[in-house]
């Protein structure tokens, strides 16, 4: 079993448009509550305004275990664990939450690149020691 390292919570509201046919929440907002969490944390990684314009980040792979439906109206948090990183990568793991109750889980493989050239590059030496 990998180590997982906690790093962020996001508190993601659910609108009335996220629900589908089906009378609960689609499966694809599951992904949007996890990219949201994980656009927080990677922002709270460096200064102030500096995501986003010398590095980024981008997924290679995710995956969500959908574990019961999610109603409107509600709030999601999401916590956020990172796994050991690579060179350029680093593994997320995601828990989607309503109160104490579990409704998924997730993960991403989470790879940092340059802006410019949207190449993968190491990991920031100012980021690697948060991610370990």
């Amino acid at each position: 079993m990998e180590q997982k390292k906690f790093v962020h919570t996001e508190r993601v509201a659910l609108r009335w448009g996220d629900m589908d046919a089906m009378g609960h929440v689609n499966n694809t907002v599951y992904f949007r509550c996890m990219e949201q969490a994980r656009i927080g944390w990677f922002e709270a990684l460096l200064p102030q305004g500096q995501a986003w314009k010398g590095t980024g980040i981008v997924i290679v792979s995710a995956s969500c275990n959908f574990r019961r439906p999610i109603n409107y109206p509600g709030t999601v948090e999401v916590k956020l664990s990172v796994g050991a990183p690579g060179r350029s990568s680093v593994p997320t793991f995601y828990e989607l939450l309503i109160g104490e109750q579990l409704y998924a889980d997730g993960a991403a493989v989470v790879v940092f690149i340059d802006m410019q050239t949207q190449k993968p590059v190491r990991i920031p030496e100012r980021i690697r020691p948060l991610l370990q």
